[in-house]
């Protein structure tokens, strides 16, 4: 089977660099991968990644230093970072590419960074479920479309951390609570918050963090490891792009059209105003909503050379990258988030077939 032969010479590699923990079983269709046919999702598209559950480790223990400390990190290197109440974090992609899942509280909001290296997408889990009981997450060691099945350790049901929902077991149908992320390059965020929380390589585990474990994956359009249900070549299959969802369809805009400086669009995704903030040298994008609590629609434009700060509006109010003003009358206001995160497009695309292009 021609992804067997793949994750063989995938497993290949990662040993030879250090990798350990991991097992050798190669993708089965899903008819292995659980005895119950309950799934919301097509079980014969399920796959069995290899490392089984929990074989990629979760960091429940997570270590922290200052942002500028971490020296080992490229300037490139993208980071994932959080903000709740006056807390921040950040998590390196080069370590959770090899741990994918952070059980951790931040600003007393206990919470599970989630992150697929192989959908390109980071997505932060409330860890509180819909009957108010709390529970951490794991690696199921399961696929769907080429992205990270997580299980809870409350009931171990399945959840597909791209439809944001339980799709297998006794939780099966429920929705998770999302909490908004900031995803950049590490010079840029080191610059912002040097003395922010940053997750270290203290994680109690032996990896090679800095090495990608999927070799040129993230770069080449050509390289799936698993299948998945539709392919849609209106863009690259890597192209990092920011989706936001709405009832009925989703609206995308890619990070690599923003341009040189800081870009706002204003934009209307399913009768929602919202506001798409981003950069393609600094390699972030976010949206919010326009509209207050209180019924203001408020008017953004960009603000240059003053990161964190992002963008400025119509009442004198000046916002950060994470929703906040930090200068105005409505200084400490946070505006309200979109259901929306990063990811490649192809991930995108067959998730949340027929996806608008922004072309503005």
């Amino acid at each position: 089977m021609l992804y067997k032969k793949i994750f063989y010479l995938l497993l290949s590699s990662i040993i030879l660099i250090g990798c350990s923990d991991v097992s050798t079983e190669g993708p089965v269709g899903g008819d292995n991968v659980a005895p119950s046919s309950d799934w919301l999702i097509p079980q014969d598209e399920v796959f069995d990644g290899g490392p089984g559950k929990d074989g990629i480790p979760p960091i429940e223990e997570p270590k922290y230093a200052t942002s500028i400390s971490e020296s080992y990190l490229l300037d490139n290197d993208l980071v994932v970072a959080v903000k709740v109440g006056n807390e921040i974090k950040a998590f390196p992609h080069p370590i959770m590419d090899w741990h994918e899942i952070v059980n951790d509280d931040i600003g007393g909001l206990k919470v599970s960074i989630t992150y697929c290296p192989l959908t390109g997408s980071a997505v932060v889990w409330n860890r509180t479920l819909q009957d108010g009981s709390l529970t951490t997450f794991g690696g199921s060691g399961l696929l769907y479309n080429t992205n990270l099945i997580l299980y809870d350790r409350k009931t171990s049901s399945n959840w597909s951390q791209f439809l944001l929902k339980c799709v297998n077991g006794q939780l099966k149908g429920q929705e998770i609570s999302t909490t908004p992320v900031f995803e950049t390059k590490y010079s840029t965020w080191k610059l912002m918050y040097p003395d922010s929380k940053m997750l270290t390589r203290n994680t109690g585990f032996n990896r090679p963090y800095g090495t990608f474990p999927y070799r040129d994956y993230r770069t080449n359009n050509n390289y799936l490891l698993f299948p998945i249900n539709n392919s849609d070549n209106r863009l690259p299959q890597k192209d990092r792009i920011l989706g936001v969802l709405f009832d009925g369809g989703s609206k995308v805009y890619r990070i690599n059209t923003f341009g040189a400086d800081i870009k706002v669009i204003s934009d209307i995704v399913g009768g929602t105003p919202i506001v798409v903030v981003g950069t393609t040298p600094k390699n972030f994008a976010v949206a919010y909503q326009s509209t207050l609590d209180d019924g203001t629609k408020l008017q953004f434009t960009a603000l240059q050379n003053m990161l964190p700060l992002i963008m400025k509006d119509n009442e004198g109010n000046k916002w950060d990258v994470f929703g906040f003003a930090i200068e105005g009358p409505r200084k400490g206001t946070r505006l309200k988030s979109t259901k929306s995160f990063i990811a490649y497009w192809f991930a995108w695309a067959t998730f949340y077939q027929n996806a608008i292009i922004n072309t503005n």
